[in-house]
């Protein structure tokens, strides 16, 4: 099975990629090669949709850690939503899912941004 790949910016330091297919051997490094023009942006937000994803190897998995990693360098985050049950509960068995933020929809995590970037340029401020 294929993997479609599509990159939306959500806000000004925000991109949602959509995954829909199977992220295995064969489409993984296309993946990671999609995704390196997002990596290097301090403080950044990448959120995966993986809504349409229906299968996830061990290469696939190794692409997501990458830049997990590479967005822990400059201070940015690596989130997730709409994780099937198949590929929640491989994320499970890796034991990656407590140190990930995963998101049930595009609204929550757009709140979540939103409160995100308030704490920022609001600092203490009670109302955010």
């Amino acid at each position: 099975m294929s993997l479609n790949i599509s990159v939306k910016q959500q806000a000004k330091n925000a991109w949602v990629i959509s995954l829909t297919g199977s992220l295995n051997t064969e489409t993984a490094p296309a993946f990671g090669e999609r995704l390196q023009p997002l990596l290097n942006n301090p403080g950044g937000t990448l959120a995966l949709d993986m809504a349409g994803l229906e299968y996830i190897s061990s290469a696939g998995l190794r692409e997501v850690f990458k830049a997990q990693k590479a967005q822990k360098a400059v201070n940015g985050k690596l989130v997730f939503m709409g994780l099937q049950p198949q590929i929640r509960k491989v994320f499970e068995i890796v034991n990656a899912l407590p140190s990930m933020r995963i998101f049930s929809s595009l609204q929550e995590m757009d709140d979540y941004l939103d409160s995100m970037q308030k704490q920022v340029t609001h600092p203490g401020d009670p109302n955010d």
